[in-house]
């Protein structure tokens, strides 16, 4: 009898381009909201971005430096824009939605944010499903959803690593978590 789960498996690198596609239409949906949508909106959108970040520094990147030829230099390239995107995104948290302000630092925000994902795309996925078996990347994807699951929700500047991440990332995500229930955010 086959086993039923909750998800197709296909593996690491077409989960996470789904994500990045995601990422997309949520700055576009921001964008073109307003008052209480768009918080609603940029909330999604800063909680899919951390925990999508945080598993990618803690899984994927470490990956890619060990696999690939020059993985190290091109994770270092990726794990410094994704603190450029953390700092401005953590900043926009305190800023009001509806400023003009906003709005222009979360365009530049969103154009910085697809150029990475073309990045990574480019530089690290293709790289890991050229290199990596069938079973490795379905194993990766798991990896990469348990991340998810306990992944802080908003942006951390300067958590870019994955030691960095298992010391500051559960006491981040207790306090993340903790504030979105009291906020009212989903889980």
């Amino acid at each position: 009898m086959a086993q039923t789960t909750l998800h197709n498996p296909t593996g690491v690198v077409d989960f996470l381009t789904a994500q990045h596609e995601k990422i997309k239409a949520l700055f576009d949906e921001t964008l073109l909201a307003a008052g209480n949508e768009r918080e609603e909106s940029f909330v999604r959108l800063r909680r899919l971005l951390a925990v999508h970040e945080t598993a990618e520094e803690e899984i994927v990147h470490p990956r890619v430096a060990r696999e690939l030829d020059h993985g190290r230099k091109v994770v270092s390239a990726r794990l410094e824009e994704e603190k450029q995107a953390k700092t401005v995104l953590a900043h926009l948290e305190d800023v009001d939605v509806d400023s003009e302000f906003f709005t222009e630092k979360l365009r530049e925000l969103r154009d910085d944010v697809i150029d990475h994902a073309e990045r990574e795309e480019r530089d690290e996925f293709s790289g890991l499903r050229a290199e990596l078996s069938d079973d490795e990347l379905l194993r990766m994807e798991r990896a990469v959803r348990l991340a998810e699951a306990i992944a802080p929700t908003r942006p951390h500047p300067g958590v870019e690593s994955p030691l960095a991440n298992v010391l500051a990332g559960p006491f981040a995500s207790m306090l993340d978590r903790a504030r979105d229930a009291i906020l009212g955010y989903e889980s």
